[in-house]
Order: structure tokens, then sequence, then C-alpha cells
């Protein structure tokens, strides 16, 4: 029984608290945290068969370098090169940095299990893949999307790959990941299960 507002209001937030961390988002989701072999996930142990790094398109840094120019514009004309060269060099840097926080993703598959920026699949929990483009893409993203998946998605790549969970201990019934190369990918994926006996 609620005793009192204050605890209404924690039970509340509790409530939202655990609904955020049920979303299936890169960070904070329910996925069993396996073990990392070699204890570093850009680098898992065993033969690496395919690496993929995302990054955001030169278009997005042109974009960057415009907006900086004219936030350097604005300050530089009433208030001269004292305010503007810093405020510039703080819009600059601070972009950069988004550009590059967002924008890497390094996607790995190796003999030991696949990794997708710090997350890690083991190939005993690797199960079929699938290659989704175009409008099959976008439901994936959108209306399709299960909110208990892992999500690593960039929305400068078209591209996903659904690769399911095989793993009953594991809350996470798939991933869904975005790749330049979908058929490359599923296609190492597969041959890794198969080396694997899956």
């Amino acid at each position: 029984m609620v005793r009192t507002t204050a605890d209404a209001h924690a039970i509340v937030r509790g409530d939202r608290g655990a609904r955020r961390r049920r979303v299936g988002m890169p960070f904070g989701h329910d996925r069993r945290p396996y073990p990392l072999a070699s204890g570093d996930p850009w680098h898992p142990a065993g033969v690496t068969r395919y690496r993929e790094r995302l990054v955001v398109p030169p278009l997005w840094w042109l974009l960057l370098i415009g907006m900086v120019a004219s936030l350097w514009l604005v300050y530089e004309l009433p208030f001269g090169a004292r305010v503007s060269l810093p405020a510039a060099g703080t819009a600059l840097a601070l972009g950069a940095a988004a550009l590059l926080r967002y924008g890497s993703l390094t996607i790995a598959v190796g003999t030991d299990g696949v990794s997708v920026g710090r997350a890690r699949l083991p190939l005993t929990a690797l199960g079929p893949a699938e290659a989704l483009t175009g409008e099959a893409a976008r439901t994936a993203r959108g209306p399709g999307l299960d909110r208990r998946a892992y999500v690593a998605i960039r929305g400068y790549v078209p591209g996903v790959v659904r690769i399911e969970v095989d793993d009953d201990a594991d809350p996470t019934p798939y991933w869904l990941v975005s790749t330049r190369r979908p058929e490359r990918l599923v296609a190492e994926l597969e041959a890794a299960r198969q080396t694997a006996g899956r």
C-alpha cells in the first residue's frame, strides 16, 4: 500500500527507470554480460574473419565546418577575435567529439564470436542472421523493432543485419546492427556458425 505522496512518486520513478533499462539500446539494457575471452571488445580472442568500422560521411564534417564558420562570423563582427576564436574552437571540438563518438562503430566477426562496439556475442549464442535493406530495414529499425533487442544502428547507414540470439538465459531476442555490407556480414556470420557446428 502506498502511504504517502512521496512513496507514490518513488514508485513511479522506479517504474520509469525499469522501463528505461528494458529498452533495447547499446548501453543499459538487459542483455546477458558474456565474458570477454581477450578482455578487449575491439580485439576478441581468436582469428578475426571480418572487420568493419563505420564512420560518419564526409558531408557531416562539411556541415560541421559550415556551422562553426557561421558561429565565428556571428561573434567576430560585434566582439572581435578575442571572443569569436574561443567560441568557434570550442564548437569545433565539441562537434568533432560528437561525430567521432556517434559515428565510430566497429563490427568484428572472429572464431570465438561477434563483437559490435562494446558488446560481444559468443558463437555458442549466435543464431541465424538476416540482411535487411530498403523498406525491410526501415521497418526493422522502426515499427518492427522489439524493445528488448540490442540496437547498434547509425542513421547514415541504410542497411542492417538482424542477428538472432540463441541463448535461453539471455532476454535479448536479437541484435540489430547497421552495416554497409549486409550480405557480406551475414555470410561471415553463417560461416562462423558452421565452423562452430551451430
